[in-house]
């Protein structure tokens, strides 16, 4: 699944629109919609968007030894 089909089935989830979201990130709908068609939502934005929509984020690299590399709540 792609960033911006995780973006889309987290707010149909939510029951929240796209327009609502990039406006509780700081966005205009326009900009944020145009980052989803282009797949350049960052890390960032990712973490901003669990953060609105109080969810968890994690993105992460793990080693056969169970050794993690991990991204997303610090």
């Amino acid at each position: 699944m792609i960033t911006s089909d995780m973006i889309r089935a987290l707010c149909e989830k939510k029951n929240i629109s796209i327009a609502e979201l990039s406006r509780r990130i700081g966005q205009t709908p326009q900009n944020f919609n145009k980052k989803l068609k282009r797949g350049t939502v960052s890390l960032e934005e990712m973490k901003q968007i669990a953060d609105v929509m109080e969810v968890t984020f994690e993105l992460s690299f793990r080693f056969p030894d169970g050794d993690c590399i991990k991204a997303g709540n610090e």
